[in-house]
């Protein structure tokens, strides 16, 4: 018999590459994750943070980590200015400046405060522009998705309680009526 914390770590899991595929990211790209882990257990966002509900969606989220190669942002609550715990390759890669502060579940909240004490050498920044990301009880991930993001509805519309939203990004459409977006390949006119 599934548990509800199996559940939710596969729920996230799922969700996670879903909403990698429909953007098309690969190896290497950002990947924001906001979790309110109150919402989760239905209640209101800030007011039950709970470890053990971010220790399962951190699960499932290492697992999407270890099969795509793409890097996972933990983004955390409102008393940190929505920082983000990341690894420090990817803080390297996309030169981001680190910051000083270590989030706590009071202030950060429970799922940053488990992801800074076990994502190995964890960083803190204080904004990213990740190619896409899932938002797990309304924890407003948008201030950390490039300037493009496309909303995507995934299978999995609920975590627990908790409203689930995603989106990806795209690259900005430019230009005016004579603009052209995709290159159209030579066809054959040789005729035999």
């Amino acid at each position: 018999m599934t548990t509800d914390r199996e559940r939710w770590a596969e729920d996230v899991y799922r969700t996670a590459m879903e909403t990698a595929q429909a953007g098309g990211l690969t190896a290497g790209r950002l990947f924001v994750v906001g979790v309110s882990t109150s919402e989760v257990l239905g209640s209101r966002i800030g007011t039950a943070g709970a470890s053990d509900v971010a220790a399962s969606l951190f699960d499932g989220l290492q697992r999407f980590r270890r099969e795509t190669g793409i890097y996972v942002a933990y983004q955390c609550c409102e008393h940190l200015n929505r920082a983000l715990v990341v690894e420090p390759d990817a803080a390297e890669r996309y030169g981001l400046e680190p910051v000083t502060v270590v989030p706590v579940p009071k202030a950060g909240g429970a799922m940053a405060s488990y992801a800074y004490r076990n994502v190995q050498g964890a960083v803190m920044v204080e904004e990213i522009a990740a190619h896409a990301g899932i938002d797990i009880g309304e924890t407003l991930i948008g201030m950390h998705l490039r300037k493009v993001a496309v909303p995507f509805r995934p299978a999995v519309r609920r975590i627990g309680e908790a409203r689930v939203n995603a989106a990806y990004a795209r690259p900005k459409l430019i230009g005016g009526a004579r603009a052209v977006y995709v290159i159209e390949q030579p066809t054959n006119t040789k005729e035999e």
